[in-house]
């Protein structure tokens, strides 16, 4: 019946009918980030310090900003509380910790995202600074007048998608207090590069591109494009044209020559006469110079030139490889070394010009020969995933694929304490989409690339067969999104479903396939432009189709109520498995029409029910467009409650939980705890960086989260945010109740890594004790205490006081032992593995003023252990039982070396000679005669406890026959010791009677109790 009850009041809320919003914090709830980082991802910018190269900083499309003092062998993220897409970093060389930093990448593929303006740092990244230039979008350069720091000038490349905003050149004069307009063509025309003379920073060459994108076409060129200088900082500009070629231009890249002002070099998007062009009088006229693929190709991706800062003739230019030419643009080189496709960014450090940094879609490289071998950056999470899946694996497993490195899965606990690099398999490459396991075949992994795509791999042999479906005779061709859908069904393990602009399903995992649908979207031949897109450059890569099915849902309840998005507008629903559909989408209220359909989540609750979001940013509109069904699509609700911001990507409903949904935009995941009412950005540990993908792992109740920038992070524990409802919402404190924790086994780890990996952490290893609070502690004790099962105080731990959601975390393993001093490298690693918290029901009560909270935590053994309860607990007996006596003979040893150290000092002499037995006997217990490596010194009964405690604390089993003996010989020869300690406290405390009679200071030593807590 409390079931029944719950599962109604749940439902109620989902209807609408709780329309009081639940306004929870999340407190110490984090999500955990696990990278990766062995393919990284694109970055859009680099700079650094030349007189320190070992100091620059790299900007990512989706990824923030990442500072490195140490040549990349250690990166930190600094830019982690603001807009993830950065667009160009300029440093002031003369004032290395002041960096400006523009928003909003400028290689604006279809899948970019979007910048909120500039910001600026003094102190090296601690702190920022917003300076204005909100409606740019995208920056594409920033440069410094090394005259006068207050003066930047800005390269706004403008909106994307629509016309309008701030394009162009801008300037400050005051560090970006006010901004002046000082270049501007038109409202489709923004700047795409921006160069200053090396010796006159009033004299600037602007590079301006009329540009726009569609969701099916893409415009490079128009009458806007063109090369402009000023001579007087801006305030005049005039339009240069002699020796470029006629006729419209596209995007162009223009750099001065550091070393030579005269020598200006410029690559040109242009019908005729594409490619690089140079300039011997300092941007006055050019000529032609090399037209080859290197410099030619693709040029709204690849258009930046960077040349040598002490050699005019030595060029970088990015493209699909790196080209470098060495004698003025003659001839090119292509890069090799295993660099990744798709160069970006270049920085070559003035002081050494062999030190060349490089950006590319698949993140950062060195080189140290001035760009003949580099090597790769491995710690910089910046994976660019599209979406991803978890399966039911212990740990279990995440599968995602991403913008230009493939399709990947990874493990979500690393078995060496961490997930590393190493722990991650590629089982498809292209850009990679959907990916997912076969719900029951281990092996099978099913992956798609861009346009189609589709492959099912083997885990076993590595090998993958294409099971895309092909028309049949006579069928029209079918169109497959960059990014085509693939749904796995919840009732058919064999079953998924692929689109088209039909949708198909599959019985037997893809080696046939039936068509299941009439063409689902408008197949309006307006919007089927994509062989012609690109503009003056045509650029078909399949990322430009459209009127194609981009979502498909199955739903959990139903096997026969399917789900349909397009991405022209349409939301169709079938009710019995695709015989019939309805196309719903004209139900929606305050839908713009065509607007993209880019998720469906049918409810694991209700057959009924479905969750759907819509994206109209690549028509310009960046509203949020979330809405609900609960009657098949004949009505909807909208669900953009206060607190959502960015146009939205993916929703899910918790399966568990009805009024709790999980929301990816462009700018971070949502919560909302009342069914949409309200939404909360989640901002712990997770960077407000495009959200695309959304999985839950039900049997590890656990949130996985695929960013578009960021990799992958999870929020481990669900319990706090299932059970946070209106309820609860004004409990002084409210315990919730969460799963037993697995008191796992440690792993051995490798060993000798250093730095320039990255390591995903794993899910904390301690219990957890979760609370909630409706306000914050602030005045009186707050104490929380662990009991065990017989009421003996565990362990007393800091309470969490804020308000929202506390997680204290208690470890499952006892501190080190204290220890006697000893040289012996054996023993010294002899108290690492500390035992464990046994398995079984704990007391946890909190003392907040007056007031007593309990609650109940479990811990329980590993399922998947070899080893038989009575095996673990006589382990951690004998493992308690040296532990125990580790701790002991370090308070007897520190006993007797305070009653030595003060009888030594006194003139008595009966006294002090028993200073001196006490420091003769004190000297057997402990080998101090070793070196902490290879002279082990002589053995006494502190080396032998802590070496037989090394042995058996590293086997989690039964300990051998010949420990168990040794154990309990060591244990009759500690006896011994205490007995002898024992005589010498009795002497000890008649002497103070002595002392005393006299009027001195007696001897004074602390008890096991004081020692303890010493």
């Amino acid at each position: 019946m409390k079931v029944c009850f719950t599962y109604l009041l749940c439902l109620l809320s989902v209807c609408g009918l709780a329309q009081e919003p639940v306004n929870i914090s999340f407190g110490a709830l984090r999500a955990r980030s696990i990278g990766p980082a062995v393919m990284s991802g694109r970055i859009s910018t680099v700079d650094g310090v030349h007189r320190e190269p070992n100091l620059f900083y790299i900007g990512a499309a989706n990824g923030g900003v990442w500072k490195t003092r140490s040549g990349g062998a250690s990166f930190d993220p600094i830019f982690d509380d603001y807009t993830q897409s950065i667009g160009h970093i300029t440093i002031d060389q003369a004032h290395p910790d002041t960096v400006w930093v523009g928003t909003g990448e400028p290689w604006v593929r279809n899948s970019v995202s979007v910048g909120d303006g500039i910001y600026v740092t003094l102190n090296g990244g601690r702190t920022w600074a917003k300076k204005g230039l909100e409606l740019s979008e995208r920056i594409a350069k920033i440069q410094i007048d090394p005259n006068n720091p207050s003066t930047v000038y800005v390269a706004a490349q403008g909106p994307l998608w629509n016309t309008g905003g701030q394009r162009g050149v801008y300037k400050t004069e005051d560090f970006g207090d006010t901004w002046q307009h000082v270049l501007s063509v038109d409202d489709k025309t923004g700047c795409a590069d921006l160069t200053m003379h090396p010796e006159n920073p009033n004299i600037l060459i602007a590079a301006m591109w009329d540009h726009q994108r569609y969701p099916d076409f893409f415009r490079s060129g128009g009458a806007g494009s063109g090369l402009y200088m000023t001579t007087d900082g801006g305030e005049n500009w005039r339009k240069i044209t002699t020796g470029l070629p006629s006729g419209e231009l596209g995007r162009m890249a223009v750099e001065f020559a550091p070393s030579n002002g005269e020598v200006v070099y410029l690559t040109v998007e242009a019908a005729e006469g594409k490619g690089l062009y140079k300039s011997y009088d300092g941007g006055q006229s050019f000529e032609f110079v090399n037209g080859e693929f290197g410099v030619t190709v693709r040029p709204f991706y690849f258009s930046r030139l960077t040349v040598d800062p002490t050699d005019e003739n030595k060029i970088y230019k990015c493209g699909l490889n790196l080209s470098i030419s060495e004698d003025g643009g003659e001839g090119f080189r292509q890069v090799g070394s295993g660099v990744h496709s798709d160069i970006h960014a270049i920085w070559v450090s003035k002081s050494n010009s062999d030190y060349v940094v490089i950006g590319t879609d698949g993140g950062g490289y060195r080189s140290l020969d001035g760009g003949y071998l580099f090597e790769m950056f491995m710690n910089l999470p910046l994976s660019q995933f599209y979406h991803i899946s978890v399966d039911n694996d212990t740990p279990f497993n995440v599968y995602g694929g991403l913008q230009d490195n493939g399709t990947w899965f990874g493990p979500s606990r690393g078995s060496s304490g961490m997930i590393r690099n190493s722990d991650w398999d590629i089982t498809n490459w292209g850009d990679g989409f959907y990916s997912f396991r076969h719900p029951t075949k281990k092996e099978i992994v099913y992956a798609e690339s861009q346009g189609g795509n589709l492959v099912r791999f083997n885990k076993f042999d590595g090998q993958r067969k294409d099971i895309k479906p092909l028309p049949e005779e006579g069928e029209p061709k079918y169109r497959f999104n960059w990014n085509s859908p693939i749904a796995i069904s919840t009732h058919q393990p064999d079953r998924i479903y692929f689109a088209s602009q039909f949708l198909f399903r599959s019985e037997d995992m893809g080696d046939s396939w039936d068509r299941i649908s009439p063409d689902l979207t408008t197949n309006d031949p307006e919007r089927q432009r994509q062989r012609e897109s690109g503009g003056i450059s045509i650029d078909n890569s399949t990322a430009e189709n459209n009127t194609t099915i981009y979502a498909v849902c199955e739903s959990p309840v139903d096997e026969n109520v399917i789900w349909a998005g397009t991405d022209d507008g349409n939301l169709q629903v079938t009710q019995n498995g695709g015989a019939d559909w309805q196309n719903v989408v004209q139900n929606i209220d305050g839908l713009p029409r065509g607007t993209w359909c880019s998720y469906v989540e049918a409810s694991p609750h209700d057959a009924a029910t479905a969750f759907v979001t819509f994206d109209g940013h690549k028509g310009g509109d960046q509203d949020i467009y979330v809405y609900r069904t609960n009657d098949y699509g004949q009505s909807w609700t909208s669900l953009v409650g206060d607190g959502i911001k960015g146009y939205a990507h993916v929703i899910r409903q918790d399966p568990e939980v009805a009024s709790l949904l999980y929301a990816g935009t462009e700018f971070g995941l949502y919560i909302s705890l009342d069914a949409g009412l309200s939404w909360r950005r989640f901002k712990n540990n997770l960077p407000a960086t495009s959200v695309r993908a959304i999985d839950i792992q039900e049997e590890e109740s656990t949130l996985a989260i695929g960013t578009h920038g960021r990799g992958i992070y999870f929020i481990d524990n669900l319990g706090p945010l299932r059970q946070s409802s209106s309820e609860i919402k004004d409990s002084i404190l409210h315990f919730y109740d969460l799963p037993p924790t697995v008191v796992r086994l440690p792993r051995m780890s490798r060993p000798f890594g250093g730095a320039g990996n990255f390591a995903g952490g794993n899910p904390s290893a301690s219990a957890e004790i979760a609370y909630y609070m409706k306000k914050r502690h602030t005045f009186g004790k707050m104490r929380l205490e662990v009991f065990d099962q017989d009421g003996n105080l565990v362990k007393e731990l800091p309470a969490g006081k804020s308000a929202g959601i506390n997680i204290v975390q208690l470890p499952l393993r006892l501190p080190p032992p204290k220890s006697a001093p000893t040289k012996n490298r054996m023993a010294l690693f002899g108290s690492l593995m500390t035992p464990a918290l046994t398995e079984g029901e704990y007391t946890v009560r909190i003392t907040k003023g007056k007031r007593t909270f309990e609650h109940q935590i479990a811990l329980k053994p590993d399922e998947n252990s070899l080893y038989s309860k009575e095996e673990r607990m006589l382990q951690q007996k004998v493992l308690k039982d040296l532990y125990d006596m580790t701790e002991q003979l370090a308070h007897v040893y520190g006993a007797l070396e305070e009653m030595e150290q003060q009888a030594t000092k006194l003139e008595e002499p009966t006294i002090k000679s028993f200073g001196e037995e006490v420091a003769k006997y004190k000297a057997t217990l402990v080998s101090l005669d070793g070196d902490f490596y290879v002279n082990e010194g002589e053995e006494a009964i502190r080396e032998e406890i802590s070496q037989l405690y090394l042995g058996v604390s590293t086997y989690p089993g039964k300990p051998s026959d010949r420990q168990i003996q040794k154990a309990a010989m060591l244990a009759e020869a500690f006896s011994e010791v205490k007995s002898t300690y024992a005589d010498f406290e009795s002497r000890a405390k008649a002497h103070n009677k002595k002392l005393l009679a006299e009027g001195k200071k007696p001897l004074v030593w602390k008890t096991f109790e004081q020692f303890k807590k010493a």
